[in-house]
Order: structure tokens, then C-alpha cells, then sequence
């Protein structure tokens, strides 16, 4: 039996802010439980809500050093669906009312977090054989393994995964300060250790330091070696990459279910849809004040609305997508400037353009079930879920080729009937108008071929299931077992 510990700042149903939260509560319920002993850690948070608090109970608590400041640990624990939830409890570190704040206080917290958890396992009687962390919040994992706690027969031989799922977020402040905190000595602060620019980065030394590193994609992996995705880290991705690989994220196919989903109006399957998916469409377009026509070519997007997912170009060619023969529906926040563009267009093409500047699950669930095509466009995407869930509802995704939208979308192909969705090469927004304009061709002139396209894409697998037999093959090639 392998014992894997799962290390994240996040994880669903406690606390989310992005796509982490789900890595870290699906992916372990698929990992195969005769072959692995595999347990989830994460901050106990105090904006966790109240309903899954109680589910906590008390299991230790002891006293550590953390640089000359010396803190409580309290381990708390839960059971769900087969999967041990361990939480570590540190009122002056987690009692704000969200997951991340300033980033010196972020810091310090996840300086804590990294090492509250490996000074946790033997009091838990839980002795990994390896450690899987998650984004520059655990990077110090991987470096104190090798450094205060190589000592301990305890921790000899625990080997180390890093996940990156979105290099842009690398944990960066002054060294000066992270040597208080960590209590690292000089030797780690050094161009092939933390030091990164002449600040220390979290993020890089658990790259250094891990015994294998993974991303989101196959796809990301490749881009990450370049400078132009690799956030300033391009180098040492090529250094590290006889060991780096990609394992795409998978999607929770009982949530996003369009024979059981309760927030859409009319159940429906790969069978079926043709009849069925129309009366969604009709639903919604009532429900946001579009003109009722089942027939007209519905575009959706649900998206943050920042410059990573590809806005400019929208914002560049918006007048062409409102166009008479299509309808155009958003939903999410971010930018100002994105909010305010859309609520404009909004009033500019009532009947044809809905916005809805803020986000609703149950919304989120109508438009990629209801929708006939769905844009993302991004600038880089470390593997995007949007356009798995669109696919498993028949919405066919038009995507930019980078990251995970590469990997998980095949384009139209007319001459050999093939392909789930549109894609585009360039970050060029006429490029991207050309391929929603073919795709909305295609809708209106070669009906058959879109419903093929559609019966492809509902057809492909993005469960978790798939993603963790690479998970387990990945663990067992680390483990060398």
C-alpha cells in the first residue's frame, strides 16, 4: 500500500478560489484505494463555512518553532467518500474572512502551513511515501524535506511532487524577510535555490527541490520552457525537463451531468439532444430577455473577465460578434473595463447580447447546457475546465491553441469529418472572429456535421477517472515501485 499525502491552500466543498480547490477534493476520491493510502491537508480557515466545521474533530496539538516565533498547531480531521481530510488549525494565521490577503502575510501563513503539516505527520502516525504539492503555497515543502527534517529517520526517503497550476503565481518577496520567516539559512538564498531576480521565491524552490515536477497539461509543460509563458522561470522549467510531464485535470461528471443536472430545465443525452438541448436554449433566452428563437446561433461565455482569458481580442472585434444572425451571453467579474464593455453592448444590442456581471453556479450550468458554441480565447490556459464542461453538454468550444485547450479540444476537420470543436493558432483577434464565424457557419449550413461534431464531444471522457490512472502511473514511476 503507498501512502500518498495531497498537500493544497484549497480545496472543495471547503474553500474555493479557483480550479486547485477541485484538483484537490476529486482527484484523491478517484485514486484507487486498494493500491494507495492517499489523505488530503489544507489550512483550517475560519471562512470555511459552519456546516462542514462541524464535521471537523479534534485529533492532536503541539507546539513549533517557526524561525524564532514560536506556534500552536492544532490537527483536526474528517472522512469523506472514502478520502481522510486532515486540517491544520492556527488562529493567528487562518482567522481571515477569505483563503489569501496581503502577500508578506501570505507568506508567513504558508511558511507556517509547510511546515505545521511535515511537523504533523508523525503526531498523526502518517508517514508518506511521498508528498504531492500544489502551487507556490507548499514550494517550501520540498526544500525543508531536504533541510531541517533530512535529519529525522522519520522523514528519510519521503519523496516529493510539485504541481504547477498556474505559473504566474510564484510566491516572490525580499530575502531578507523570507529568512526570518522560514528560518532557512543562507545556502538556500542562492541563484540555483530560492533566489529568483535578487528576491526569494516559494514557487522556485519547490521546482529546485521536488523529485519530480508536473503542470496541468501536456501542453503548458512545453510552453513553460519558453520565455514568453514561463513567467521569468523559462530556464530552470529546461533544466528540469527530463522530469517534468503533464497530466490534464479532469471534470466532476455527476455535477456536470445533462441527464441529472437540477439547475437546467430540460434533461437531455448524447441520444437525444437534438430535440432536447433547443428547449434549454429557448428556457434561457427567455429567462435573460433574448429574442426567443431556437434556431439563432447562441455563443456563451463564462469566464473571469481579465486580459489572461483573451478579452482584448473580444473587445477588439465586439461589434462583429452582436451580430444580427447571433446571440451573444457572458457571465463572471473581473476587469472594470471588461464589466463595463459588456453591460454596454448589453444595452447597445438588447435582444441580442446578455451580460451578467457577477457569478451563479446555476446560471454558469444553464449557458453550457443551453449555448451552441462556447468562446475562450485565452492568452495562456495551464488546462481551462470550461471548455470540458461545455463539451460534456454539446456546446461546442472555439478555442485558442494553448495549454489545455490544446490538448482537449480537436479541431473541425470538414474534409475528414473529425474533430470536438474550432480552434485558432494565433493571439489575433480577426483570427478568432474567422473560426466564430466558420464554426457559426457550419451551424446553419451543415446542420449534420454539427450535430456529429456535437455527438464527438459528447463522447470523449474528461472524468477524473482518466486523469487518475496518469496520477497513479506518475506516483509509482516516482516511487520508482
Amino acid at each position: 500500500m503507498k501512502k500518498i499525502l495531497f498537500v493544497s491552500s484549497e480545496c472543495v466543498p471547503f474553500i474555493k478560489t479557483g480550479g486547485l480547490a477541485d484538483v484537490a477534493g476529486e482527484l484523491p476520491k478517484y485514486i484507487n484505494k486498494e493500491n494507495y493510502d492517499i489523505r488530503v491537508i489544507l489550512p483550517n480557515y475560519r471562512c470555511i463555512p459552519e456546516k462542514y466545521k462541524q464535521e471537523f474533530v479534534y485529533k492532536t496539538h503541539f507546539y513549533m518553532d517557526l524561525g524564532w516565533r514560536r506556534q500552536y498547531v492544532g490537527v483536526l480531521e474528517t472522512v469523506r467518500d472514502g478520502v481522510t481530510f486532515y486540517l491544520i488549525d492556527n488562529e493567528y494565521y487562518f482567522n481571515g474572512d477569505r483563503p489569501y490577503g496581503q502577500i508578506h502575510e501570505d507568506l508567513e501563513k504558508f511558511a507556517f502551513f509547510c511546515r505545521a503539516v511535515l511537523s504533523a505527520l508523525p503526531q498523526i502516525d502518517f508517514r508518506p511515501d511521498l508528498i504531492h504539492c500544489n502551487d507556490w503555497q507548499t514550494g517550501l515543502i520540498p526544500v525543508y524535506l531536504k533541510d531541517t527534517f533530512a535529519q529525522g529517520d522519520f522523514y528519510r526517503g519521503i519523496k516529493s511532487i510539485m504541481t504547477i497550476h498556474n505559473l504566474k503565481f510564484q510566491g516572490i518577496y525580499d530575502k531578507k524577510t523570507i529568512k526570518d520567516i522560514t528560518g532557512l539559512s543562507d545556502y538556500y538564498f542562492a541563484p540555483d535555490k530560492l533566489e529568483a531576480y535578487g528576491d526569494a521565491n516559494y514557487l522556485k524552490g519547490g521546482i529546485v527541490y521536488a523529485d519530480h515536477v508536473s503542470t496541468v497539461s501536456e501542453t503548458y509543460a512545453g510552453e513553460i520552457q519558453m520565455p514568453f509563458y514561463g513567467e521569468g522561470l523559462d530556464g530552470l522549467m529546461r533544466a528540469r525537463s527530463n522530469c517534468l510531464s503533464g497530466i490534464v485535470n479532469g471534470i466532476d461528471y455527476n455535477e456536470y451531468n445533462p441527464m441529472t443536472d437540477p439547475y437546467i430545465w430540460h434533461p437531455f443525452s448524447a441520444e437525444n439532444f437534438r430535440k432536447e438541448k433547443a428547449k434549454n436554449k429557448k428556457e434561457l433566452q427567455k429567462e435573460l430577455g433574448l429574442e426567443v428563437d431556437d434556431k439563432k446561433f447562441m455563443v456563451g461565455l463564462v469566464s473571469r473577465l481579465t486580459d489572461q482569458k483573451g478579452l482584448d481580442l473580444i473587445e477588439c472585434v465586439m461589434e462583429e460578434l452582436c451580430a444580427e444572425d447571433m446571440q451573444f451571453v457572458i457571465l463572471g467579474t473581473g476587469d472594470a473595463k471588461y464589466e463595463n464593455l459588456f453591460r454596454h453592448y448589453e444595452w447597445k444590442y438588447k435582444g441580442r447580447v446578455s451580460s451578467s456581471i457577477y457569478y451563479n453556479n446555476e446560471r454558469a450550468h444553464r449557458i453550457y447546457a443551453s449555448c451552441d458554441a462556447f468562446l475562450m480565447p485565452s492568452l495562456f490556459e495551464p488546462c481551462g475546465l470550461s471548455q470540458l464542461m461545455s463539451m460534456r453538454y454539446g456546446t461546442i468550444p472555439i478555442v485558442r491553441e494553448t495549454g489545455g485547450l490544446k490538448d482537449t479540444v480537436e479541431p473541425y476537420n470538414e474534409y475528414e469529418s473529425t474533430g470536438t470543436g474550432f480552434s485558432f493558432c494565433n493571439y489575433n483577434a480577426h483570427e478568432m472572429l474567422d473560426m466564430v464565424r466558420y464554426a457559426k457557419h457550419v451551424y446553419y449550413n451543415k446542420k449534420r456535421e454539427w450535430n456529429k461534431i456535437v455527438d464527438r464531444a459528447m463522447a470523449r471522457d474528461f472524468s477524473w477517472a482518466g486523469s487518475a490512472r496518469k496520477y497513479e502511473a506518475l506516483y509509482d514511476r516516482v516511487l520508482g515501485w
